[in-house]
């Protein structure tokens, strides 16, 4: 197996951990070096393949396992948050999380597997799902299938990161930046230090985990979980939405994210991402000027390939998208549930289509 390993210079490694079966490839965990040892930002999934991988990588920056100081966690996203149990073991270094997230990661602890298939299957339905769209969700509820969900025997940090804090790293100076959208508790990681690269403009390097992409618009959906019990709608759209704006006035010299590569121009990215979602958001309306449920929106919503090419479990991360998206629209005024209608119909706002 080859180790892609990338010196990002000053400090600071990338080492590719491949996802299996994922189209993304890998999860590009980034080394930091302190004056106590290196830290990780996130780890990857939890594969052996993906493993060997690390552990390879690690010994390609020069360090050691057993020299990791901490594991800085940016999501609680299997591809980032898998292998924090692993690495935490064999290491003995601290792992730390925003407390939005930790709140996630106890919850689905907690939870037996079976309520999240319920859980599952009562969302798709009151979208508008197909029968047989369920019926391989219900199958697997029968059959306990839900015992193999990833993510259900998640580490448990024992830091927590805040919003804004200087983190404790002797010799380095990196920043949380709380960034919710991608997932409640998302954080970017701003290094407050010069490039190494001097012509490079803006000041430091972000740690971007999944909000900020160079080629790929990250997956906005519904934040709730089968154990919520805040009563509180989130809007995760409007979360990711301000969050972009924040890193847009950061304007770090470069952004190292968690998949693809390294790049700069924050600033551009940002604009360019507000602008789809806001266009995005126009076509809604605009497709809701007759009523449709969240499946009928997904399903006529602009994609990277046609509905019928989408795979099965694609299929329900559209729809969550689709659904983020309209609980934007509600919001704002410009969309409303149409009463009485199950499974539940939307349709655009007189006057602001």
């Amino acid at each position: 197996m080859t180790t892609q390993v990338t010196d990002h210079r000053g400090g600071v490694w990338s080492i590719a951990v491949p996802i299996p079966d994922n189209p993304l490839g890998h999860t590009l965990v980034h080394l930091l070096e302190t004056d106590r040892g290196p830290v990780l930002i996130d780890t990857g999934w939890d594969d052996p393949d993906s493993w060997d991988a690390l552990v390879a990588g690690v010994a390609a920056c020069g360090f050691a396992l057993t020299d990791l100081h901490g594991v800085l966690i940016t999501h609680h996203h299997p591809d980032h948050h898998g292998l924090s149990a692993k690495v935490r073991e064999a290491s003995g270094a601290w792992l730390a999380m925003h407390a939005a997230d930790t709140s996630v990661v106890r919850r689905t602890r907690e939870a037996t597997p079976d309520r999240w298939l319920d859980h599952l299957i009562a969302k798709l339905a009151a979208a508008g799902a197909p029968d047989d769209h369920l019926a391989p969700l219900r199958t697997a509820r029968a059959g306990g299938g839900g015992r193999r969900m990833p993510g259900l025997r998640a580490a448990l940090p024992d830091r927590e990161i805040g919003p804004g804090e200087l983190l404790d790293l002797p010799g380095r100076r990196l920043r949380a930046i709380w960034t919710p959208g991608h997932t409640p508790g998302h954080v970017c990681l701003h290094l407050e230090e010069e490039h190494p690269a001097q012509r490079n403009r803006g000041f430091g390097r972000l740690f971007s985990g999944d909000h900020l992409l160079p080629g790929i618009t990250p997956h906005i959906g519904l934040y709730e979980d089968p154990a919520e019990s805040t009563g509180e709608v989130a809007d995760p759209l409007g979360d990711y939405l301000d969050s972009l704006e924040r890193i847009g006035r950061l304007a770090p010299a470069e952004v190292l994210p968690a998949h693809q590569h390294a790049f700069t121009d924050a600033g551009g990215r940002v604009r360019a991402l507000l602008a789809h979602h806001e266009e995005r958001l126009a076509q809604l309306r605009t497709l809701l000027s007759a009523p449709r449920t969240a499946w009928q929106l997904a399903m006529a919503m602009e994609w990277n390939r046609p509905w019928e090419q989408i795979p099965y479990g694609s299929r329900t991360i559209a729809v969550s998208e689709a659904e983020a998206h309209l609980r934007r629209l509600v919001k704002l005024g410009h969309a409303e549930c149409v009463p009485g209608s199950g499974p539940l119909q939307y349709q655009a706002v007189d006057g602001v289509r």
